[in-house]
């Protein structure tokens, strides 16, 4: 396959991410809030399962395993590019025995064939939803992915009701640079999705309304989804 065809067959997550990649982790920590919270608050128990759905340079799966380092950690992606930057990451902070990454599509990924893992005791997606264009299909195989007790957290764009009309209108215009578009509603679908199949559900607003904070546990004795 010629260097012209790899591109033309490109998935647009590898368009958008060729270049950006090397100074994503440093750009971004600007303006996605509230994912080391997130972090914070998965406590996975020892030996413990984590998935990220979108994990790009491996920068929180990264913080995690050190953070929890009995916890065993993976991530998904579609972009080979940013797999590419997260395995190097990986590898250059040790933790090639600690974290794996696959590349998968968020929509309908396989743990069990790319992972080994057939579910996850903590699943967790940090401003990917906004990203990907079936989003609610990634909810429904993200909630698939919990182990019984499990819980999956999501960090994302709010509503930023507490932030001026001029920020908001600014925000939207720079974020569609990047193909974002902030889930008007991420929370009424979650809720929904949540009820359906008998979980709890709790969520938050951060930072005035800029960010948005889900977790969904999935009881010990839930029926299957």
């Amino acid at each position: 396959m010629t260097a012209l065809t790899r591109r033309q067959n490109a998935h647009p997550m590898d368009r958008i991410y060729r270049h950006q990649r090397h100074i994503y982790d440093l750009t971004r920590k600007y303006y996605l809030l509230g994912r080391d919270r997130l972090i914070r608050d998965l406590r996975p128990d020892h030996d413990g399962s984590v998935l990220e759905i979108g994990c790009g340079t491996a920068r929180n799966l990264i913080k995690v395993a050190k953070r929890y380092p009995q916890a065993r950690c993976f991530g998904v992606d579609i972009s080979r590019a940013m797999l590419a930057t997260a395995e190097s990451a990986i590898a250059r902070k040790g933790l090639n025995d600690r974290i794996r990454v696959a590349r998968g599509d968020a929509t309908n990924f396989d743990g069990a064939a790319l992972l080994g893992e057939p579910t996850f005791d903590r699943v967790f997606i940090s401003y990917s939803l906004s990203m990907i264009p079936s989003w609610r299909t990634t909810l429904e195989r993200a909630l698939h992915a919990l182990a019984p007790g499990g819980r999956l957290m999501i960090v994302d764009f709010g509503d930023l009701a507490g932030w001026p009309g001029w920020f908001r209108t600014a925000l939207l215009r720079w974020l569609a640079l990047f193909q974002v578009t902030p889930r008007d509603d991420l929370a009424d679908v979650a809720v929904k999705l949540a009820n359906s199949r008998g979980y709890s559900i709790v969520m938050g607003s951060l930072y005035r309304g800029y960010a948005r904070a889900i977790t969904i546990e999935r009881p010990n004795a839930s029926r299957s989804p």
